[in-house]
């Protein structure tokens, strides 16, 4: 089964989700609750805090499931 990436956006950033990947470490609920939940949907609120705060944990996301780019910069092709 082929599950799309999911995107939640904020004026600053667009973050996606790729469930395929995610190894459910919980790494981003456990350190940024604020933003990233377990148990709300949708459970991604970027307007929560810093977006700094955000790209900070997602550069610690272990699978690699989620990902950012800048909205004023153009996604760069794979």
């Amino acid at each position: 089964m082929d599950i799309d990436a999911k995107e939640f956006r904020n004026s600053d950033i667009t973050v996606t989700y790729d469930p395929c990947k995610c190894i459910l470490s919980g790494i981003c609920a456990r350190e940024l609750s604020d933003v990233f939940s377990n148990s709300i949907i949708p459970w991604v609120n970027l307007d929560n805090t810093e977006t700094k705060r955000v790209i900070k944990q997602i550069n610690r996301c272990p699978s690699g499931a989620l990902k950012y780019h800048k909205n004023n910069e153009k996604k760069q092709a794979s």
